[in-house]
């Protein structure tokens, strides 16, 4: 997808438009004046903005508010469905960057939209379904597939080790040696910078590694393994705890 196109929302609320990745393929650092909702049918979608890392499993979304700088790193194959959205659209339109549940009735309408005329008129069933995508974007909920990154270089530098081995066993002691600080300072300044207790941001961080992993085809046991899990069911179960199913009915069931 090119990073140069630009969007008139003369017309219409929002333009839909489609585009398949190879894995291994990104974006640079880039913006849109418009709000952008990237959905991906298939395969992780790794976002990076000035505040975070973020990681969207196959059926996600991300929302991207207007001005938002970017970069994308594509893992496996993504079959991704983007809205670009007139930010003026809606007042009440999600205001930060998350992570989103994507419905059924949302996905379908995405993937109608598609075959929408740019121009329409008033009452007509092209206008009732931009509105309605609207209305279900308004209502989307975030799911808990950021990092947020911390302003102090020390924190900021043993998040990206941590990122860098996620399977070694980050305790609360070893992390605070690492920065040579008490443990109480550690959990004090790190839940200030990220909103996050490093026990939960930590667990983050595993599971984000976990989804780029499976995307790319990696068994669940060597996921398990190499993420410093003692075993398959406890990797699973913990993945369970966080979206409902297993690792391979949530990669490899249709």
């Amino acid at each position: 997808m090119s990073t140069s196109l630009k969007f008139s929302f003369a017309t219409r609320p929002l333009v839909p438009f489609a585009h398949d990745y190879s894995h291994g393929a990104s974006e640079p650092w880039h913006s849109h004046d418009c709000a952008q909702l990237l959905h991906t049918l298939s395969g992780v979608v790794r976002v990076e903005t000035g505040q975070g890392i973020w990681v969207v499993p196959p059926g996600r979304g991300v929302w991207l508010p207007a001005g938002t700088q970017h970069r994308l790193q594509i893992i496996g194959h993504v079959a991704a469905r983007t809205l670009f959205i007139d930010p003026f659209a809606r007042a009440d339109l999600p205001s930060v960057c998350q992570v989103v549940q994507i419905s059924t009735l949302l996905r379908e309408l995405i993937i109608c939209s598609l075959q929408l005329p740019e121009a329409y008129p008033a009452g007509s069933r092209a206008e009732r379904i931009y509105e309605l995508i609207l209305d279900e974007i308004r209502g989307t909920a975030a799911l808990p597939f950021n990092l947020p990154e911390p302003q102090s270089p020390g924190l900021l530098a043993l998040c990206r080790q941590i990122q860098a081995e996620p399977g070694q066993p980050w305790t609360n002691a070893l992390a605070a040696e690492r920065l040579n600080v008490s443990e109480r300072t550690l959990l004090r300044h790190f839940r200030q910078q990220t909103g996050l207790a490093f026990s939960e941001w930590l667990r983050r961080a595993r599971l984000m590694a976990a989804l780029e992993r499976l995307a790319q085809g990696q068994s669940v046991l060597r996921v398990a393994l190499d993420l410093g899990y003692e075993s398959h069911s406890a990797f699973s179960a913990m993945f369970r705890r966080t979206l409902g199913v297993s690792p391979s009915e949530y990669f490899f069931s249709d």
